[in-house]
């Protein structure tokens, strides 16, 4: 790779330093950062990817897309006062008009099975830079076609838009888990007419499709082995988070259980504007989250910042996270 002179050393070194730092964002999305170029013939960047062992699993995260949301106040701390929220958040270093949300899709290779849990906004997201899932795949050596269950936390739109490709299964190959509560309420008549519709017809779309090759699940089912699913609701009906374990070491995919690392955990009772039962979100996410800290276990949450895994420690009546470093690696 040719190098262009008008790049400064110290640019070049730090470069240098993230090729080897780069856990597994590629190698070629450091070269791009030093030298400009990308390695797609369009100019589109690279998509975003982090790879990490958990006992004998390996995870693969990838980064569907991110979007900037006006008002924060709007989604998070609805029940409070709009300067409160903006207070935390200035607090803890963050803009206090606007947030970044962030869509993490991860996958499980178990050596078995590849499991996909969550399948992030598919081609509808791709015209606003998300919908990057299948790319982010290609980039960490799988395909669609290798994934053999596709496990849903719930049933709302950036985590069902990928299930569906031009009319058919973008996963050919795999069977599906879907919460019963959750798919029982989304594929229901009554939903049209109410606020709910638009969900309906997503599910009616991507997800109804697919039904005959589908598990419905509930409390404490095995959706595979090592992989336990609990029935964690408020955000939606049916919301699951899915327990994997493996040689001992532990992680919890927490789904839409808290939505942001600082609004949602360190504020856990807040309410948030897409918790469908705002009463029953806040305490499913301090027992989710209780569980998590007092076990201290690890958690991929779908909206924390990329690469979406941490852990947490109780901090002024809520969660401090605290996101992985190099412990999965070691």
């Amino acid at each position: 790779m040719t190098i262009s002179s008008g790049i400064k050393r110290r640019t070049l070194f730090a470069a240098g330093l993230g090729l080897l730092a780069a856990p597994v964002v590629l190698r070629e999305k450091a070269e791009a950062a030093a030298t400009g170029a990308h390695n797609h013939m369009d100019g589109t960047p690279l998509p975003e990817i982090n790879q990490f062992k958990l006992g004998s699993y390996k995870f693969t995260v990838v980064r569907d897309g991110t979007s900037i949301v006006e008002k924060p106040y709007e989604t998070f701390g609805t029940n409070q006062d709009p300067e409160t929220v903006k207070a935390l958040l200035t607090t803890n270093f963050l803009p206090a008009d606007k947030f970044m949300n962030g869509y993490s899709p991860a996958l499980i290779d178990t050596g078995s099975d590849v499991i996909l849990v969550d399948t992030g906004f598919g081609a509808g997201g791709r015209a606003r830079g998300a919908g990057q899932l299948a790319e982010g795949l290609k980039a960490a050596g799988y395909s669609a076609d290798d994934v053999t269950l596709v496990a849903l936390t719930h049933l709302h739109g950036d985590h069902i838009g990928g299930l569906m490709e031009g009319g058919a299964a973008a996963f050919k190959n795999a069977r599906y888990v879907v919460g019963q509560a959750e798919y029982d309420f989304w594929s229901d008549k009554a939903r049209e007419g109410t606020p709910a519709e638009g969900g309906h017809k997503a599910v009616l779309a991507n997800v109804v499709p697919l039904a005959e090759k589908t598990t419905f699940i509930k409390d404490g089912d095995s959706v595979a082995p090592g992989v336990t699913a609990m029935l964690a609701s408020g955000h939606s009906p049916g919301h699951m988070v899915f327990h994997v374990e493996s040689e001992g070491k532990r992680l919890v995919l927490t789904g839409d259980t808290a939505n942001h690392y600082i609004l949602s955990l360190l504020r856990p009772d807040w309410e948030v504007r897409f918790d469908m039962d705002k009463t029953q979100a806040a305490a499913t996410r301090r027992k989710v989250f209780e569980m998590i800290a007092t076990e201290k276990i690890a958690f991929l949450g779908y909206h924390m910042p990329f690469p979406a895994v941490g852990f947490v420690e109780r901090q002024d009546g809520g969660y401090r996270f605290v996101p992985k470093t190099y412990q999965f690696d070691i």
